[in-house]
């Protein structure tokens, strides 16, 4: 495979032109609007934050992007899909509050939010994943592929379980319905907690029968039955129904690279990633901690993996900022900066399987503007 172009610019600005500005041009210049978006409907995939994170990406840079797209004649919508944990976007309620309280909405944005896996994190279709290792299908939340163009804009930051997160990331999991984001993280049955109360709200969703009521009033799920859809956790009116998270860091990237090939392949995608305020963890968490390196720029490109590389390579380039969760909770004698920050991590994982299942290729042209 020939070398991706990936095109670049720093944080830098003049008199004559800002930020947003330069990300327009950025844009331009990368190719975006060799896609023909007249009247097509434009899915901007991104992490509207956990409340109390600020390190999201700034509503001004997805109203950007989204003028860039209606210009040229199509029609955006932000999307996200609902999370598996239990936090401040588990349901489509909560999430478009989530994404208003942080400033997303379409006075800000000039589009609409739409959350991509319905009310309850149940709305998905199946999906081929072609040349999928790990796994045959994608649960992809139903407005995303409904969409006829996917565009990811992406906050570049560590992971603590992928080692960063970027464009693959942000599609691959943040696509998944509940029963997707299951099936990457483990093997998809899901286990009630010791905060049951026995109120058969599972038992009633199951289509399999799958939830028991145990001697001791409390639920049980038997993962003989269990399909894995997450309907069960989307009703549990206590949040007693929880996703082991048991799959291994190496298996969870190969699936987020399939996941992510499920998303893009077969329509136009193009991805830009912001690498600023490049936190620790992911934006999942309900706060942020300090950045672990300054500030690098924005990227743009046809091709998810070697956007993410790219970023890779260029927050490695960076000095290590000081007092930061390297120093309190990673290991600072671990000379690259995601694995210092998560030592059982591999970084590389998501990339190495994008590259095997033809997702993209890690050997790029860097282009700067």
């Amino acid at each position: 495979m020939e070398k991706a172009k990936v095109y670049f610019t720093d944080f830098r600005t003049s008199s004559d032109e800002n930020l947003l500005q330069k990300l327009k041009r950025l844009l331009a210049t990368a190719g975006m609007d060799t896609i023909d978006f007249t009247n097509q409907y434009v899915a901007i995939k991104l992490h509207f934050g956990e409340p109390g994170n600020l390190a999201y990406v700034r509503p001004n840079y997805v109203r950007a992007v989204a003028e860039f797209i209606q210009d040229l004649g199509g029609k955006p919508f932000l999307t996200d899909c609902n999370t598996l944990y239990v936090g401040g976007r588990k349901n489509a309620v909560d999430h478009m509050m989530a994404a208003e309280m942080n400033g997303f909405n379409t006075i800000t944005t000039g589009c609409p939010v739409i959350i991509g896996d319905g009310l309850k994190g149940t709305d998905d279709v199946e999906v081929p994943i072609v040349g999928g290792q790990y796994l045959q299908t994608a649960r992809i939340g139903r407005a995303v592929m409904d969409a006829d163009i996917v565009i990811s804009l992406n906050h570049f930051k560590g992971h603590e379980m992928t080692g960063f997160g970027g464009a693959m990331k942000n599609l691959g999991m943040g696509c998944g319905s509940r029963a997707g984001k299951m099936a990457m993280h483990n093997a998809g049955k899901p286990n009630t907690t010791d905060d049951c109360v026995g109120c058969g709200s599972c038992q009633k969703i199951c289509a399999h029968d799958a939830p028991q009521l145990q001697d001791n009033g409390k639920m049980f799920i038997d993962h003989d039955k269990c399909v894995g859809c997450g309907r069960c956790i989307g009703v549990c009116p206590v949040d007693a129904i929880v996703s082991p998270h048991d799959e291994t860091c190496e298996i969870l990237d190969g699936k987020i690279a399939e996941y992510t090939k499920a998303v893009v392949d077969g329509r136009p995608h193009f991805h830009i990633t912001l690498v600023n305020s490049v936190s620790p963890n992911c934006d999942c968490h309900a706060e942020n901690d300090a950045p672990i390196v300054p500030d690098v720029g924005m990227f743009a490109s046809f091709d998810p993996v070697a956007i993410d590389k790219a970023c890779c390579d260029a927050v490695l380039a960076q000095p290590r900022l000081q007092n930061t969760w390297i120093d309190d909770h990673g290991d600072p004698s671990i000379e690259d900066v995601f694995t210092a920050s998560h030592p059982n991590t591999n970084w590389r994982g998501q990339i190495d399987h994008g590259v095997k299942i033809g997702l993209g290729t890690d050997q790029y042209e860097l282009i700067r503007i």
